[in-house]
């Protein structure tokens, strides 16, 4: 595979609509949990009973709601950062299947594997999954940066299992930091940039 062209400095905010719509529409579901918490919030934010008794869309609405504003804040800081430096790689289709598989599979793993962990909200499992498949991403398009990444990533994950997440990250957001949930939607990003890559790869051989 060619090497990617460098981006110019015009082409570092990726504004194109196949960019944007799709972080703006996660944004926008963000907003409307923070303004309509008390009439959504107990039918939609992940309650681990719940969940057992077939409220399985629960698994992807859990996102869109926030403990606080910090919290608010802090997962919408991530998703622009994200956007800014992964948007040139983004289409909406392939960005909403990415966050609605990798929120799936955050709220999955801690549901069948940290029963202790009885609610979950929050953005930041679903972006553990956006960013790992950017930073794969790169690396398919022999992008340095994407080895930094990922390798970044890949440390925080590690640090976060075995000594856990910050004192002052929890306080800050007012709950315990569900370190679980990046854990497995991490493995969500990266399954998703194994199918799609491999698929693409026998549509190629396909037509050959």
């Amino acid at each position: 595979m060619a090497r990617s062209t460098p981006r110019t400095i015009s082409q570092s905010i990726p504004l194109a609509p196949q960019q944007y719509l799709a972080p703006l529409l996660i944004l926008l579901g963000s907003l409307i949990a923070l303004f309509f918490e008390q009439q959504l919030g107990d039918n939609l934010i992940y309650h681990r009973l719940a969940v057992s008794d077939g409220e399985w869309w629960r698994l992807i609405t859990a996102h869109f709601f926030h403990t606080n504003l910090h919290h608010f804040f802090l997962n919408i800081g991530v998703l622009t950062l994200l956007w800014v430096l992964h948007g040139h790689l983004y289409t909406v289709n392939t960005y909403l299947f990415t966050f609605i598989f990798s929120a799936a599979v955050s709220c999955l793993g801690v549901h069948f594997f940290s029963p202790d962990l009885k609610q979950y909200v929050g953005l930041s499992g679903a972006l553990h999954g956006i960013f790992i498949w950017g930073a794969l991403q790169e690396i398919k398009h022999k992008e340095k940066i994407g080895y930094l990444l990922l390798l970044g990533m890949l440390l925080k994950i590690l640090f976060e299992q075995f000594y856990g997440a910050s004192d002052d990250l929890s306080e800050m957001i007012a709950a315990k930091v569900a370190i679980n949930a990046h854990l497995w939607g991490a493995i969500g990003g990266a399954f998703i940039f194994l199918v799609i890559s491999g698929g693409n790869r026998l549509l190629k051989s396909a037509h050959m």
